[in-house]
């Protein structure tokens, strides 16, 4: 489950023992539209060139829009989406997106107290939808949307939580080897 780190998320953020888990973008869906767009774009310069008589400098001017409408209404989107990243360690859950400005929120696993998800049936057949944390601290929840596995995720977030309190929690073991350590001195 382990995935590479990409593009736009440095792994310099991450502490000395700190190991990617899980590193997800929005789900797909949310290049839909674009891709739309682009091929109504491409349809209509292909159109013009096949069935109207138009010299060169309309076409010419036709394609430039359409190259401007798909850089606008596709690329910037595209580069969105490759710019927001969903990064869940051992030890935290990091949120960073933006292309020239760019904002991020990091979790620690400590201060989950709650994770849950929600999904509608379009969602839920596209394999999508909304991971809620709720977190400890002033902030309280922040919900990552359009989120691709959004149940394996929370599965994923879930265990993650419980190692990490196992990691600091005072046990049964833990006791019994502080009283044998008492008994012997």
């Amino acid at each position: 489950m382990n995935e590479e780190v990409g593009v736009g998320f440095p792994e310099s953020v991450l502490t000395k023992d700190e190991q990617v888990v899980l590193h997800l973008h929005p789900h797909w869906k949310a290049l839909f539209l674009p891709v739309v767009w682009f091929v109504l774009a491409l349809a209509a310069v292909i159109a013009a060139v096949i069935f109207t008589d138009w010299g060169m400098i309309p076409l010419l001017i036709l394609g430039g829009i359409a190259l401007a409408v798909v850089l606008v209404v596709t690329g910037w989107p595209w580069i969105k989406w490759r710019t927001t990243h969903y990064v869940f360690t051992n030890e935290r859950v990091i949120m960073r997106s933006g292309v020239f400005s760019r904002s991020g929120r990091d979790i620690p696993l400590g201060r989950v107290n709650d994770v849950s998800f929600s999904h509608t049936l379009f969602e839920r057949m596209l394999g999508c939808g909304t991971l809620t944390i709720e977190s400890a601290g002033e902030r309280g929840q922040v919900q990552l949307t359009d989120l691709p596995q959004v149940e394996k995720t929370q599965s994923v977030l879930y265990e993650l939580v419980d190692a990490d309190r196992q990691k600091y929690t005072f046990g049964d073991d833990d006791r019994d080897a502080l009283v044998r350590e008492i008994k012997s001195e």
